[in-house]
C-alpha cells in the first residue's frame, strides 16, 4: 500500500480518458447518421435536408475530436519550438496541462519534462567541466613550456641537460594537442560562435612547422604536396587538431623517410610508409586516429583509411563545403 502523502496541488489525469472520449464521440456520430438516413428512407426529411443534417454531425464530431486531440497537438508544439540554447523546461510541466488530458499524454509530458532537465543539468555540468579543465590543465602546460624555454637559453646546460629539455617540450606539446583534442570531444556545441573562414594550405604550413619541432632528431621527413588549394569556413583549431593527430600517427608509424600531406581538391591526405612491425596496427587504430574518428563523425567530415600500395597507409579526410581559397 502507498502510504506516501501527495501534494493538493498535483493535478490528477484520468486514465483511458481520450478513448473513452473518442469513443462516445464516434458512437454519437453513428448514431446520429442512422437516424439521419432512416429520416431519408421513410420521407420523414427532404434528402438535400438528411445529407446537409449528415454534414453537420460530421463537422461537429471532428471539431470535437479535435478539441480531444489538442493536449497532443500543444505537446508537439512546444517540441517543434524548442529551443536547446534556451531550453524552457516549464513549458513540459505536466500541471501545466487541462485536466481533461489523458494520463498517457500527462505520462508523456512528464517524461519529456524529465529528459530535457537531464539534458539541461547534463549541458551545465559540461560547460563547468570544459571551463575549468581547459583552465586548470592549459595553465600547467604554458608554465612548463615557458620554463623549458627559459632553461633552454641557459649556457651552463650540459648535452644531457639540452636533450631532456628537448624531451620535455617535445611532451608538453603532445600532451597540449592531446587536451585540446579532449576539450574539442567534451563540448556538445563546439560550432557556436568558433567558425572562421581560413586556407587550408597556409595552416598546414604552420602545422606541420609545430610538428617538426616536435619530431626534432628522428627521421621521419614532412613533406606537403599543395596539388590544390582551398578555403573552410569551419573551426581552425578543430581542423588544426584532426590533421595534427593523423601526422602524428603517421609519424609514429613511419619506420623513417617521408611522411607526405596532399592537398587535394576538398581532400587532404596523409601518406606514410609503414614499418613492418605495425602491419597488425591496422586491425587496430591507435589514440590518435581514434581521435580523429571521432572529430570527423563529429564534424561530418568523412576520412577513409584505405591500405596503399606496397605497405603504404594512406589517411584521407573529405570535406563536403570547400570554398576558393
Amino acid at each position: 500500500m502507498d502510504t506516501r502523502a501527495k501534494s493538493p496541488s498535483t493535478t490528477t489525469f484520468r486514465a483511458g480518458a481520450f478513448q473513452r472520449r473518442l469513443a462516445l464521440i464516434f458512437g454519437l456520430q453513428l448514431l446520429a447518421v442512422a437516424i439521419a438516413v432512416l429520416m431519408g428512407i421513410y420521407d420523414v426529411a427532404p434528402l438535400g435536408a438528411v445529407l446537409a443534417l449528415i454534414a453537420i454531425i460530421s463537422v461537429l464530431a471532428w471539431l470535437a475530436a479535435r478539441r480531444e486531440w489538442r493536449p497532443v497537438s500543444t505537446l508537439a508544439g512546444v517540441l517543434k519550438r524548442w529551443n536547446e540554447q534556451r531550453p524552457d523546461l516549464d513549458s513540459l510541466q505536466p500541471e501545466r496541462l487541462s485536466r481533461r488530458t489523458d494520463a498517457d499524454v500527462a505520462a508523456l509530458a512528464r517524461g519529456l519534462h524529465g529528459f530535457a532537465t537531464r539534458i539541461a543539468d547534463y549541458n551545465l555540468r559540461e560547460r563547468n567541466f570544459t571551463r575549468d579543465a581547459s583552465h586548470e590543465l592549459r595553465s600547467p602546460l604554458t608554465v612548463i613550456k615557458m620554463s623549458t624555454d627559459m632553461l633552454g637559453d641557459e649556457t651552463a646546460l650540459s648535452d644531457f641537460g639540452n636533450r631532456s629539455v628537448q624531451r620535455i617540450k617535445r611532451a608538453a606539446r603532445e600532451m597540449e594537442a592531446v587536451v585540446e583534442a579532449l576539450l574539442i570531444l567534451a563540448r556538445e556545441s563546439e560550432r557556436t560562435g568558433t567558425e572562421e573562414h581560413f586556407v587550408v594550405n597556409d595552416l598546414l604550413h604552420s602545422l606541420i612547422d609545430e610538428v617538426r619541432q616536435v619530431l626534432d632528431g628522428r627521421p621521419v621527413e614532412l613533406w606537403l604536396d599543395e596539388s590544390a588549394r582551398f578555403a573552410l569556413h569551419a573551426p581552425p583549431r578543430v581542423f588544426a587538431v584532426l590533421c595534427w593527430q593523423l601526422i602524428r600517427n603517421a609519424c609514429q608509424q613511419a619506420e623513417g623517410g617521408r611522411v607526405v600531406i596532399t592537398v587535394l581538391p576538398g581532400m587532404v591526405t596523409v601518406a606514410n610508409q609503414a614499418a613492418a612491425s605495425t602491419a597488425l596496427a591496422e586491425q587496430h587504430p591507435g589514440f590518435e586516429l581514434a581521435i580523429a574518428q571521432r572529430i570527423s563523425e563529429r564534424f561530418a567530415w568523412p576520412l577513409e583509411l584505405p591500405a596503399g600500395e606496397g605497405g603504404e597507409r594512406v589517411a584521407k579526410v573529405r570535406f563536403p563545403e570547400p570554398l576558393p581559397a
